[in-house]
């Protein structure tokens, strides 16, 4: 199956993440509790709510013929199967534990996955009113209540790559992964924000070590690849979607290759 993807499909998208952050916020300013999932992993109403306003609204308003994956749902066991066809990935409110902390860097993802591949995704960071989407027709940011505008990568600068590393989950794997660079700066940051500003140019490199799972990177991986990057294997294959488990392996995002010499 190809999906047609329309302009109007991906501003339905974007619409839908808007709407969700606007339920994480008032969760966010009202106060709330938190609790353990079995991973241990934190979670809060805002994680939950936000999921089925997305997961209703995908089925209501934009297509009720894929699969929907998400995160609460599957912690709560239920995992649907998506066989070959194209499925959507949501992780409706990714860095809970800056979410948890009052930190502003946390998202709404959605992700539609076609062939093992992000083809379109939004990643929406409510607190800061910043929206960042990639699809057939291109990446876009919509940052502090500025007019959308096309994003793009860039070749890493000549005295040394800008490293995003993870504000909760930098090891000393990362560490010596790095070394085989020239780093200036490495900038901590939460959430699938590392992704959108390695897409914007801000930054050339962010290594992951460590279990996460593809709601955490589809939406972004879809921003990062419609603005030039690349998401890859330490192998340096491509990192393919609807794998067992819904588990990546360790990955490393890029901006722009490197010029050619006489080029």
């Amino acid at each position: 199956m190809t999906i047609n993807i329309t302009n109007h499909f991906v501003n339905q998208a974007r619409d839908l993440a808007v709407r969700a952050g606007e339920e994480i916020m008032r969760i966010f300013n009202a106060g709330f509790t938190v609790e353990t999932k079995a991973d241990k992993s934190p979670v809060t109403e805002a994680d939950r709510r936000a999921e089925t306003l997305i997961t209703n609204a995908i089925r209501e308003e934009i297509t009720a013929s894929f699969p929907i994956v998400g995160e609460e749902a599957v912690a709560a066991g239920n995992t649907p199967d998506v066989g070959g066809g194209p499925f959507w990935l949501v992780d409706a409110l990714d860095g809970t534990k800056e979410f948890i902390k009052k930190g502003p860097e946390f998202t709404v993802n959605i992700a539609l996955i076609e062939n093992a591949r992000p083809v379109l995704g939004v990643v929406y960071a409510p607190a800061l009113k910043s929206a960042y989407w990639g699809s057939p027709f291109g990446a876009f940011a919509e940052t502090g209540g500025s007019q959308p505008t096309a994003i793009s990568c860039r070749r890493p600068p000549a005295d040394g790559l800008v490293a995003f590393v993870s504000k909760s989950h930098k090891t000393s794997k990362v560490d010596d992964y790095l070394k085989q660079f020239t780093i200036k700066k490495e900038i901590s940051a939460s959430s699938s924000l590392k992704f959108c500003r390695l897409a914007t140019g801000q930054a050339d490199i962010y290594p992951r070590f460590g279990r996460t799972m593809e709601w955490d990177t589809a939406a972004a991986h879809a921003v990062l690849a419609a603005a030039g990057g690349r998401l890859e294997k330490l192998d340096g294959a491509p990192l393919g979607y609807a794998k067992p488990g819904f588990e990546n392996p360790d990955f490393v995002a890029f901006g722009l290759p490197p010029q050619k010499s006489g080029n």
